[in-house]
Parts: structure tokens; sequence; C-alpha cells
């Protein structure tokens, strides 16, 4: 139930939401310690008044002190240092009667039985409750005072006689703190001491505590709100803005979100704007490239397949040989076209795939030369008389960052190219050195009829088409791959004729590693 509701709330309604379940456990337990914190200090006063009351009826039965007037004076006066700490210590006889009161040494020993019966008139006079307790701690409060003789009447005739017997009481905005026992001798009670101390100190403790943990309450009450301000203001709206994004491109709706003010915040949600803008942008480019890449492939297949369809049709016509050979030639031609354009678009989509998970290093570009040019040699020598020079311009070492098996595709389409221009027993030349700049050249030059066109750039397009004739067996992506290859090892290719004689120069400078 609990994980369910959390599960449906915002995260700011969680946090507030655990907040105050924290708070409410939190108050109950600040309850339950204030409500308790009264009756244990009584508890510790009390604790003293028991242990003074014992040791002053210990010393009135080792001085054998009668329960009267006189020998409670004497006995007062012996020992009234003991009681300095204490606001009032009163003793009854067993008949209820005041015969001392610590609240009459400071007077004349002659006006001693005058003050008691001031006192005792103070106390008579005092309106008595209804109903006394017989509970262990008795709290009279302004509207329901009672004597002093009244509780001793109901203490000697309770279960708790021969027991202290503490009780608090509210006067004239004073909080006291009474403690009576009975004193036996030889088995028979012969009076009662009472011990009263003005405990305000209790009362002040009391609102201290209350005082603490209302300011803490409201002072964490205060932090929370604002801590909840800066959660919501700085990192939950700008997560909304984020998601809100998300989703409208995933619906593809035009109107979008704008996050360039979180991206340029320097935190880790400015550099998930910024990552995920960047893959926004990299996918709707991708998106872009894959839509623009199949109307190119539908109409660089529709040619071929019009052919095959008429040349299908007028070979069914057809009955001499020669005409039929022609068409049969056609339609071949046209099968290996569609072919190749369907295996080369499959590649690139795969090398796409596969680039995103390959890792540059350091490479040396000689022995990756080196290594094509023997394959292709072996084939096209003895198939055609082509010839494939490599040379260099004295150095050892040609090393660039890249990935190896991506070079030698970029040299393998390049040829690929090149032996498709050239005419049997012709030399390919291969050239690599290094510029002022420390950048690596890499020409490739053929005796092919060159380029016609000013803006040569244009013959690394997808499926470009002023090719001759001879180029049809080709799928018109290989340069295109080419020059993706390039710009992946941020290098850039060029296209030129040659000036030494008839043919094509395709270029490519490499940044040294």
């Amino acid at each position: 139930m609990f994980n369910y509701l959390l599960k449906n709330l915002s995260i700011l309604k969680k946090f507030l939401f655990i907040n105050l379940i924290f708070f409410s456990i939190l108050g109950l337990f600040t309850f339950l310690y204030l409500k308790n914190v009264q009756p244990n200090l009584i508890k510790n006063k009390s604790s003293n008044h028991i242990k003074i009351i014992n040791n002053t009826i210990d010393n009135l039965e080792r001085l054998e002190i009668q329960f009267n007037e006189e020998d409670i004076r004497k006995f007062l006066f012996s020992t009234r240092f003991i009681f300095q700490s204490l606001d009032r210590v009163i003793f009854f006889d067993n008949q209820l009667d005041l015969v001392g009161d610590t609240d009459t040494l400071d007077l004349d020993p002659r006006s001693f039985s005058s003050r008691l019966d001031i006192v005792e008139l103070e106390v008579l006079n005092q309106e008595k409750s209804k109903e006394i307790t017989e509970k262990k701690n008795i709290n009279i409060g302004n509207d329901n005072l009672v004597s002093l003789q009244d509780i001793l009447f109901n203490y000697a005739g309770s279960k708790n006689f021969g027991i202290p017997f503490t009780f608090t009481q509210e006067e004239f905005n004073n909080f006291k703190l009474t403690t009576i026992k009975n004193v036996f001798r030889n088995d028979v009670n012969i009076g009662f001491v009472a011990i009263t101390e003005n405990a305000n100190d209790i009362r002040a403790a009391i609102d201290e505590r209350k005082t603490f943990v209302i300011r803490t309450a409201f002072a964490v009450g205060i932090v929370i709100l604002i801590f909840s301000f800066v959660l919501n203001r700085y990192f939950l709206k700008p997560i909304q803005n984020l998601v809100t994004y998300t989703n409208k491109i995933k619906n593809k709706e035009h109107k979008k979100i704008n996050i360039d003010n979180l991206k340029v915040r320097n935190d880790e949600l400015g550099l998930l704007s910024k990552s995920l803008d960047d893959m926004t942008l990299e996918l709707q480019k991708r998106i872009s490239h894959a839509e623009n890449f199949s109307t190119d492939l539908v109409h660089e297949i529709r040619n071929p397949l019009a052919s095959l369809k008429s040349a299908s049709e007028i070979l069914s016509e057809t009955k001499e040989t020669d005409e039929r050979l022609k068409l049969i030639n056609i339609l071949s031609h046209d099968v290996q076209r569609i072919e190749r354009l369907i295996t080369d678009y499959s590649q690139i989509l795969k090398d796409e795939v596969a680039l995103s998970k390959e890792k540059f290093k350091k490479i040396d570009l000689i022995p990756i030369i080196k290594s094509v040019v023997d394959d292709y040699n072996n084939i096209y020598q003895t198939k055609q008389g082509i010839t494939i020079s490599f040379s260099n311009d004295g150095n050892k070492s040609y090393q660039i960052n890249g990935i190896e098996n991506r070079i030698e595709q970029i040299i393998a389409n390049l040829l690929d190219n090149a032996i498709s221009f050239s005419e049997n027993n012709k030399t390919i030349d291969i050239k690599i050195s290094q510029n002022s700049k420390k950048q690596i050249i890499l020409n490739i030059l053929d005796e092919g009829p060159g380029f016609k066109e000013k803006d040569t750039s244009k013959i690394f397009k997808r499926f470009y088409s002023n090719r001759p004739d001879k180029f049809g067996q080709h799928s018109g992506l290989g340069l295109n791959i080419v020059k993706n290859l390039t710009d992946l090892h941020n290098a850039s290719i060029n296209a030129l004729n040659r000036t030494d004689k008839r043919g094509a120069n395709l270029e490519i400078i490499f940044s040294r590693a």
C-alpha cells in the first residue's frame, strides 16, 4: 500500500510525504517525552525530600524529640542548617496540629506560637476540595486548593500510609512540590513531617523544553520548505523539462522545448542536457540520412528495374540469337547492378553500427598499404595486366590515429574506383609523403579519363549520376563510403586531375599521430 502510494507521487511529493511521516513520528515521541518530563523531575526532587525526611526522622528518634512545639522548635533551631536549601519544613503531631515550621525560625522564639496560629489560619482559610486523590502525585490547581491538614487526614486513612507521599500545587503562580511522611516510634504514629519546596524550576525546565521543541520544529520546517523550493526549482523542474522534451521528440511534435538554459549548467543536469540534445541531433541526422539514402536507393534501383522489365519483354519476342544474347547481357548487367546496390547499402548500414563500437589506436600506414597493394597486384596483373605501384618520400613510418581495417577499406575502394576507369595494361600509382605541416599525404593516381567536372567534390555524393557507362558495374556508393571513412579519421579527401599526364588523382590528407 505504502509503496503503491509513493510510486504514483512525484519526487517533490514523495519528499514532502516522507518528511510529514517523519515529523509525525518525531512529534509523537516528543509529546511522550514532554509528558514524562514533569513526573521524572518531580520524582528526582521527591527522592531528595525523602532522603531529608528519613534523616530528620532518624535524628528525631536519636535525640528522642517529642512532637510538641517546644521540642520541635529547639530541634529546628539546632538543625536549621540541614533545611537551608528547602523552602519550608513543617511538623504535625498525630492529631494533625501544627507544632513546627521553618518559616518562623527567623523570628523571635517568643512569637513562634503566634506565628503558628497565623500559618494555621492561612492554611485553614483556604478553600477545601470536595475530593482528595490518593495517588502518588497530586496536581492541585488554583481552582482546587486544599489544606495540608486535609491531605494529611486523607493520607493517614489511605493505603499509602507509611509510604512517602508527594503532590504538586499551583499557588499564586508558584509551582510547589510537597512531600509528606508519617513518623513511627515503637510502632505508633507520633506525627508527620512535610517538606514544601518552590518547584518553579521544574515548570521552567518544561517550558524551556517546549520552547526548544517548537523553535526546532519551526526552524526545521522552514529549512524543509526552502530545500523543497530549491529541489523543485533547480532540479525537479529541469528534469520535468527534459521529460517533456523527450516526449515531444518521441511524438514527433514540431514545437519543441528549448533546453539551452539547461545546457549552460556546469552540473550533472547540464551534462545530461547536453548529451540528450546531442543524441537527439545525432538521431535526427541519422534519420534524415536514412530517409534520404532510402529515397536515393529507390531512385537508383528504378532505372535498372525498368531496363530489366523492357529487356525481358523484348527477349520473349526476339528469336535472333545475336539479339537475344545482347538482351541477356543487358539483363545480367542490370541484375549485377541491383545486387551491387543492395550489397553496398547493406555494408554501409553495417559499417555505421560497427564504427560506433570500434576504437582508434596508433597505426602505421605503410604496412597496411603494402598489404592491399600486394593483394590487388596478384589479381589484376593477371586479369587485366594492371600494375599497382607503391612509393614514399623516404620516411620509414607514417603513423596516424585510426582504425586499421577502415584504412584498408579506404584504399581498397579507391583502387576499385581507379581500376574501373583504367584500361588494360595500365599502371596505378600509390604515393605517400609528408608536407611542411607534418601532414601525411596519400595519393592514388590512375591513367583514366580524369574528371570533366569543375566541382569534383560531387563525385563523393551518393549515386553520383555523371558516370561513364563502364562505371555501371559499381553501385555509386564506393566513393561516398570513402568520404565517410576519411571524415571519421578527421582527414580530408580531394579529387584532382593529374598534371603530369592524363588521369585522376585522389588525394587524402591525414594528421600525423
